[in-house]
């Protein structure tokens, strides 16, 4: 419980809320390891299903995203009753090593000094007088070297330093001492965020790109001696709020390809000073737009809350919007739109015109129809809530 609470306040308390003899978990769902205890939060919208409903779902909705390889997010992971996501990274992460070490290791130019046999390069005079007064056979100098030892690799040996010490004695354990033994005698150097941050691909290190995605995702979940304490630590969680809407709007652009109805994630306009506007989704057709704001938590009652129709109200405005959407997970539930009851905006055509944004609720199931499988055409759904003609 310590180490959790500890793992919480590095995370600035966005992970779960202490209560009384326990931790209520917010929206961040995955897995969290401590030493051998693994902990799984899985994304469960609905309390009254069945847990062995959701037991896959993560692993899903990562996949349709492109957060996880198609083969890597398969049946024979899906399936499984004991599902551990960090396995399943991690087996993505010893699989591209795999690649590369099948390919080759890239080589860079750098400079280095030290001691040499031979004059080469720029004799470091001052470095020189110091470490080589009886060693007259030496020369201290400063000169290009043609090797593996570079930011790309340190990155890819600290993420495989980190999965062999979380998996040892697992099924993973074998492949990566393997890969380890293969791997370029390189210096294990601290990794910053900053040098995380700092990567820039070329045409040579293109193939680099899935490993380095996998191995800056492991090292930056990684906690190693948080607050001092003697735990090893491991937590992959993500946010439910965020996948939600990225699952949504990916389901519509999907749904939405030649039907003319135009679908964009994160459309932002000023609102005050630097202040902006951003809706989750905003659709158009045939000169009318619509604004979808995803919700992972269902609301309290059945009833939104006065600041979430605020804020749509706020969207309907800046975007001249005929309907918002408040759309959360969970069966259908019959909803009308409503109108906002303002008189305070009016359009000028040949008359006046009171504008009339509406807004609603709206509920769509994560799964098929009496099924464990998510449902393909949720994207089809949404927009029946929307009621676009």
């Amino acid at each position: 419980m310590e180490a959790l609470l500890r793992l919480n306040e590095f995370h600035n308390g966005k992970y779960f809320e202490p209560i009384a003899k326990g931790l209520k978990f917010k929206q961040y769902v995955g897995v969290i390891q401590v030493d051998g205890l693994s902990i799984e939060i899985h994304p469960k919208a609905d309390k009254n299903d069945p847990d062995r409903k959701w037991k896959g779902v993560l692993l899903k909705m990562l996949q349709s995203c492109g957060k996880l390889k198609a083969q890597s997010a398969g049946p024979a992971h899906v399936n499984k009753q004991h599902l551990n996501l960090l396995e399943v990274y991690f087996e993505m992460f010893l699989g591209e090593l795999e690649d590369l070490i099948r390919k080759g290791f890239v080589k860079k130019y750098r400079k280095r000094t030290a001691n040499q046999k031979a004059l080469r390069g720029k004799l470091e005079f001052a470095g020189h007088l110091q470490r080589n007064l009886i060693h007259k056979e030496r020369f201290y100098t400063t000169h290009e070297v043609y090797d593996p030892e570079h930011l790309l690799h340190q990155i890819l040996l600290k993420a495989l330093d980190i999965v062999d010490q979380f998996s040892m004695g697992s099924r993973l354990s074998d492949v990566c001492k393997r890969i380890l033994f293969s791997f370029p005698e390189i210096e294990r150097r601290s990794i910053s965020v900053s040098k995380l941050e700092s990567i820039t691909l070329n045409r040579k290190t293109r193939a680099y790109e899935n490993a380095l995605q996998l191995a800056i995702l492991i090292i930056k979940n990684h906690s190693p001696d948080i607050s001092h304490g003697q735990e090893r630590m491991l937590s992959l969680l993500f946010d439910m709020n965020q996948l939600w809407e990225e699952y949504i709007l990916k389901s519509l652009h999907r749904d939405t390809r030649g039907t003319g109805i135009k679908v964009n994630g994160q459309e932002s306009k000023p609102f005050w000073r630097y202040n902006y506007l951003k809706p989750d989704i905003v659709i158009r057709k045939g000169g009318k737009t619509f604004i979808i704001d995803t919700k992972w938590k269902q609301p309290h009652n059945g009833t939104p809350s006065v600041s979430d129709l605020r804020q749509m109200y706020a969207y309907c405005r800046f975007w001249n919007a005929d309907k918002a959407l408040l759309l959360y997970p969970g069966k259908h539930v019959e909803k009308s739109f409503n109108p906002y009851r303002t008189d305070d905006f009016f359009e000028v055509t040949e008359s006046i015109t009171r504008v009339n944004h509406q807004c609603k609720m709206g509920f769509v199931s994560v799964f098929k129809t009496e099924s464990d499988e998510l449902d393909p055409e949720i994207g089809k759904r949404v927009l029946e809530l929307l009621e676009i003609d």
